[in-house]
Formats: structure tokens, C-alpha cells, sequence
């Protein structure tokens, strides 16, 4: 008995090839609508990597893609949705590591301790760097630093601690310089830590126009603030803007200070945290259910849908969702499987409507 072998057959190409003088989409779909203003229309079928984008010589490619060795076709290096920007052709990633842009704000993890800075974790493909001058000393005292100081550098960040941090300035390896010259930033406690995707692609956090807000939760539980870092940390943590605010104001009456900023003191670099009540911690795990099911679903991660999802979050819940549990325990808490996947969508039509 013989065999014979076969070549392979050609795979289909799932992107057409769109002549460069049509302001068409390239995508096969043709109920997307194309933005004829700015030029600029993305696919929603998903590419693969070495899958052919388009053989036109008068296409630029962009990132995400490469070029045929030998001809003029264009070839996809990684999965995700292409993205058409005039003639500039570039695929954006299903996932994909953070890439700082100068004015982001980001929550980031302490990896190491050298001299003078400090190496941060932010979810790049480079660690950030935070300079011992680029943070506020203790009493808001805006001085040179000194030996000392450096000797003392483990007092205000050590390995593992969490902070929040803007981006002040890029490298040119892409690496980013971080600073926290503001009472919005600094160490962060007494709250809970989530990771999801980041500006790469996919559901996750996006940049919006806020990225640190202040609920104030139901049942009971004060306020809680919210962080969402633009690299996909998020920080959910027990509100203590007051405190500093009244220490501020003691401060002012006994005319030690006269500034907020001088405000700062060593328990900003604390790494004790406070006492916080049963029913605080209770809306913390509120909204970190609300921001993981809509990583889940595929949903941006913003301050309109995270508001919107926890005033769903809040509605009585079908006893259907929570067969599995106990009467003693806290159920309406779950915001899993398909009861997160309705309070999602309650919460992405509230938002439409």
C-alpha cells in the first residue's frame, strides 16, 4: 500500500486587502462604521500572528507587524485586533505589557533599594525608577538631600511596600522616572491590592478622565477610596484623607505649620495600618468584586462602569445564583459566575442609558 503526501492548503486570510485611495475599513466586516474625520477605524476580528495583513506596497506598517522577507506584503507578529490610522497599519495587542507615557498614574511595588532610588514595579517591560529627591521628607522640609538621608532611605519605601506614583519623565530605553511630590501619592495601606490588564488591551483599566476617586459606600462603611493605575494595579483602601486634613488643622492651630504640604510627616511612610471595621472591609470586597467581573466580561475598567457595577452590585439577588451557599453566609457579596455576569450588564446599560 502506497502513500502520497499532499502539500497543505493555503489558510484563509481573514483581513482583505483594501486599496490605499479607499477609505473603506479593512476590516471584513462591513457593518463597522469608519471614522472618515480622523482616518483612524479598528477591526474586531482577531489576527494571528504570521497571518497576512495586506500585500499593498503603498500601506506603512506599524507596530505588531513585519514585513515579508522578498516581497512587499505585511505580516501580523502578534495576536490582536488591527488598528488603521491613514495609511499606518498596526496591530494592538490582546495583551501586552504597560508602556509608560509621561503624566500616568501608576501603583507600583517596591522590587529593590540602591543608592538613591528605588526600582518599582509597574507591570513594564523595565523596571521604574523613583529618585531619593523625587519624594516629600518628613514635615514637608524642601531641602537637598543629604548622606543622611540616603543612609535613612529604607525609613520611607522598603522592598515589597506599594506606592502610588505619577510619571514624570520617560527614558529613552523606555524605562520610566517616577515621582510622588504630592499628598495624592505616597505609600498606600490600609486597603487591598487587585491586578488586571492594562492599557495592552483587553477588559481592564483605562485612562479616563479621573483615576482616583472616593465612594462613599453603603451599609454603613464610610468612604472608600479608589486607585486605578493605568498600568492594571488597582488599590481599593479605607479612606484617611480626613485624618491628614485634621492633623493639618491641629497643626495650624498650635502655628507649627501653614501649609498642607508640610503636613507630611513620618506616618506617611508607615507601614502599620489602621483599624478598619468589618463593614469597610465588607464594601472593599464589594468593589473588588465589581472591578473582577468586569475584567471578566471584557469590560473597560473606568470610573463609570466601577460606580455602575456596584450600585447593581447592591439590588437583591436571585436565589438562583446562590444555591450552592449557606444561609449563614454573606451571598450577596458573590459576584461570580452568572450573577456578576447580570449585575455586568445591568451595569453596562445603565451606562448607555
Amino acid at each position: 500500500m502506497t502513500f502520497s503526501i499532499q502539500p497543505p492548503a493555503a489558510p484563509p486570510k481573514v483581513v482583505e486587502t483594501v486599496s490605499p485611495n479607499s477609505d473603506a475599513s479593512i476590516d471584513s466586516d462591513e457593518h463597522l462604521p469608519v471614522a472618515q474625520s480622523t482616518k483612524r477605524s479598528k477591526t474586531s476580528a482577531v489576527i494571528t500572528p504570521g497571518e497576512l495583513v495586506t500585500a499593498d506596497p503603498q500601506w506603512m506598517r506599524g507596530h505588531g507587524t513585519a514585513a515579508s522577507p522578498g516581497s512587499t506584503a505585511i505580516l501580523a507578529t502578534v495576536a490582536g485586533t488591527l488598528l488603521r490610522t491613514n495609511k499606518l497599519l498596526s496591530i494592538q495587542a490582546l495583551r501586552a505589557r504597560y508602556t509608560p507615557e509621561i503624566g500616568d498614574l501608576v501603583v507600583g511595588r517596591i522590587v529593590s533599594v540602591e543608592t538613591k532610588r528605588w526600582k518599582v514595579d509597574v507591570s513594564a517591560p523595565l523596571l521604574a525608577h523613583l529618585p531619593l529627591s523625587a519624594i516629600n521628607l518628613p514635615g514637608g522640609i524642601l531641602r537637598k538631600r543629604t548622606s543622611t538621608d540616603e543612609l535613612a532611605i529604607r525609613t520611607f519605601f522598603s522592598e515589597g511596600d506599594l506606592l502610588v506614583a505619577e510619571v514624570q519623565s520617560v527614558y529613552q530605553d523606555g524605562a520610566a522616572s517616577l515621582h510622588t511630590r504630592s499628598l495624592r501619592y505616597g505609600k498606600l495601606r490600609n486597603g487591598v491590592f487587585i491586578r488586571v490588564s492594562g492599557t495592552g488591551g483587553g477588559g481592564g483599566v483605562v485612562r479616563a478622565r479621573r483615576q482616583v476617586w472616593t465612594i462613599n459606600t453603603a451599609h454603613g462603611a464610610g468612604d472608600v477610596d479608589v486607585v486605578l493605575g493605568v498600568n492594571g494595579y488597582i488599590w481599593i483602601c479605607k479612606h484617611s484623607r480626613g485624618e491628614l486634613v485634621a492633623s493639618s488643622e491641629e497643626a495650624k492651630k498650635m502655628n507649627e505649620i501653614t501649609r498642607m504640604e508640610e503636613a507630611v510627616s513620618e506616618s506617611m511612610y508607615s507601614s502599620r495600618n489602621d483599624e478598619i471595621s468589618p463593614q469597610t472591609r465588607r464594601e472593599i470586597a464589594r468593589l473588588t468584586g465589581c472591578i473582577k467581573a468586569l475584567v471578566e466580561n471584557g469590560i473597560r475598567v473606568d470610573e463609570d462602569m466601577v460606580m455602575a457595577t456596584y450600585h447593581a452590585s447592591l439590588n437583591p439577588h436571585d436565589d438562583q445564583d446562590i444555591m450552592h451557599y449557606d444561609e449563614n453566609e454573606e451571598a450577596d457579596e458573590y459576584l461570580g459566575g452568572s450573577r456578576g455576569t447580570r449585575v455586568v450588564a445591568a451595569a453596562v446599560e445603565a451606562v448607555k442609558g
